[in-house]
């Protein structure tokens, strides 16, 4: 029986005669556990998109950057990322602790090469997970279930210009966030970053943020 597919897609897979294929793909790729492999891939990786669900079913797609090794394999079915401050939405990490199924995709643009994790996720404050992490508020914990490698036929090459500015790094002080020095969100901002834009270079306008962003000024 399969893992991966289920009668939707065997309905495709027929109608394009490629069950054949499908069955063989996930004999060959696909696998229940980290290797050493996968590993050393996932823990090289600066940046990953991440896949969860909300309390009505839809799902959300939302990119996690940070340093290479910002995600651990902590053994064969374990991986662990940090959350680190973001929007104050916490949309992701609601939708874990709601509905615990995510799926995440670590892509290396440069050679290309990708591989799909998928498991159960939950979401932690354990001091010892934060420590790994500088400025982590929270760690996400993954219980693998299933990865496998993608081919990487369309994946178009890029190369990486320079790291983000904002990502926490021990040892440096990390900048804040362009959009926390919009005027209007001064009053809404949490009490840690309550004056903060007034000693850091001032308050912006929305439309000098924007305008930085849509740029691709760094300080974005």
């Amino acid at each position: 029986m399969s893992q991966l597919y289920g009668p939707r897609q065997r309905a495709l897979q027929d109608r394009f005669d490629t069950r054949r294929v499908a069955d063989a793909v996930e004999a060959i790729a696909l696998r229940t556990e980290l290797g050493e492999l996968e590993k050393g891939f996932i823990e090289s990786r600066d940046m990953f998109w991440l896949s969860s669900v909300n309390e009505d079913g839809w799902p959300t797609v939302s990119y996690k950057g940070g340093d290479p090794g910002f995600v651990r394999v902590l053994d064969p079915n374990t991986l662990v990322f940090p959350s680190y401050d973001g929007n104050g939405m916490f949309y992701s990490l609601g939708n874990i602790d709601g509905q615990a199924k995510v799926g995440l995709l670590f892509l290396d643009l440069e050679r290309p090469h990708r591989i799909r994790v998928q498991g159960q996720a939950t979401v932690g404050d354990d001091a010892a997970l934060r420590a790994m992490f500088p400025e982590a508020q929270l760690v996400v914990t993954v219980k693998v279930t299933q990865a496998w490698q993608n081919c990487p036929r369309y994946v178009h090459r890029y190369r990486k210009v320079e790291a983000s500015r904002y990502v926490p790094r021990a040892g440096c002080p990390t900048p804040l966030a362009a959009w926390k020095r919009i005027d209007a969100l001064q009053d809404a901002l949490p009490a840690a970053d309550q004056g903060r834009a007034a000693r850091e270079g001032g308050t912006i306008a929305p439309e000098a943020w924007f305008e930085k962003v849509f740029s691709g000024d760094p300080e974005a």
